[in-house]
């Protein structure tokens, strides 16, 4: 996954300085990123302080791991299975 070069509280204050009413292109020139960045943190971490956005991307981590175990187990479980029904 790649790492943004923004923290979670750089991010908080990106989405804040846009509610108090900056303008959403001045803050992507200021900041020195995209729009579709700036919108996608919106419906992402909108109403979020930098401690549950923080919480929220652990959480996402630890998911992404369980995920994968359940695939190599399944995967796993899959193989034992072909090789028992050839006998």
């Amino acid at each position: 996954m790649k790492q943004s070069k923004f923290s979670d509280s750089q991010i908080a204050t990106i989405l804040q300085e846009s509610q108090n009413g900056l303008p959403t292109p001045e803050l992507c020139r200021k900041y020195g990123i995209s729009s579709a960045t700036f919108y996608n943190w919106r419906s992402k971490y909108s109403g979020m302080d930098a401690s549950l956005m923080s919480r929220l991307k652990s959480l996402e981590e630890e998911n992404r791991r369980l995920k994968k175990m359940y695939a190599e187990a399944q995967l796993h479980t899959d193989i034992l299975k072909e090789a028992l029904g050839k006998k």
